[in-house]
């Protein structure tokens, strides 16, 4: 049986228990980074917290709804055990129907058919070889970046977030249209624990460069690059990510690369070796 909880209904640690032990964990699951990101979210429980999955919601104009929360690219069915599609479709079943609205991306290890559901890629690249073998399969061009320095610029790895989410604003000069973006992104920026970091790349004084990523127990995930043109023509995204890698070479972590569906941004992905996973856009009216 599957049962609907209120978020003040949850018992935390034994949800937190389930994202942790999960097959399939996903740091957006945690309770901390759904309050952190989230309006408010409700929960569909099986099995004493072995199968959980998490669903944020809003209401609007007095319409319930399901919503994809910013900084959030996978959520959906997590569970210790095998997740097959059956269960996937009894959980959506399960979501009650004064929710109008279900939108949803589901995780890469959920995979099931629809008609109410789209492809989206992500790509990914596991870490469990030293750098210098995972540099081995760099495309041409990524490898020849790889050999030259970046002695001009300066890495604050425990950058200001103040100043991290100034540019952000700069390189989004319509972020007012997204400030529900923008409030979530300070808040998660604000966590103070070993999960959410931030680093600051400087030309001088001046902030060129940054990228927000987690860890967690096995996947580092590369959450929100920044860069300016200036940046970009010094090729520092790709120094950026050899020094992500270079921090958790040889080690039972997976870089989660957190997309793309653009051309370009996938073959800056694809560059490093990362691979492709496909994950499910569910998206469904529930009128009656």
């Amino acid at each position: 049986m599957i049962k609907h909880l209120n978020r003040n209904q949850l018992e935390e640690k034994k949800y937190n228990d389930c994202i942790s032990k999960a097959i399939n964990s996903r740091i957006y699951a945690y309770s901390w980074y759904l309050d952190t990101i989230c309006d408010d979210w409700d929960i569909l429980v099986k099995d004493d917290y072995h199968t959980v999955m998490p669903l944020p919601k809003r209401k609007k104009y007095g319409i319930h709804y399901i919503y994809r929360a910013p900084w959030i690219q996978q959520l959906g069915v997590f569970s210790d055990q095998s997740i097959d599609e059956s269960l996937i479709h009894q959980f959506i079943k399960s979501i009650p129907k004064k929710y109008k609205l279900i939108d949803v991306f589901f995780n890469s290890d959920n995979q099931f058919s629809s008609k109410y559901t789209s492809i989206r890629n992500n790509y990914t690249l596991s870490l469990d070889l030293i750098f210098d073998d995972i540099k081995n399969n760099y495309n041409k061009n990524r490898k020849r970046i790889s050999k030259t320095g970046y002695s001009k610029f300066r890495i604050d790895k425990n950058g200001s977030s103040a100043e991290f989410l100034n540019l952000y604003k700069e390189q989004h000069l319509n972020y007012k249209s997204h400030k529900d973006a923008i409030e979530k992104l300070q808040n998660l920026l604000n966590i103070n624990n070993d999960q959410v970091n931030t680093w600051n790349v400087y030309d001088t004084d001046k902030l060129v460069a940054g990228l927000c990523w987690l860890k967690d127990n096995n996947r580092i995930t590369y959450l929100v690059p920044l860069a300016t043109d200036e940046a970009k023509k010094e090729n520092i995204p790709t120094h950026i990510v050899n020094e992500l890698i270079k921090e958790h070479e040889n080690k039972n972590y997976i870089l989660d690369f957190e997309g793309s569906m653009a051309e370009g941004v996938a073959n800056f992905y694809k560059s490093f070796g990362a691979v492709k996973e496909v994950y499910f856009h569910f998206r469904k009216y529930q009128i009656f």
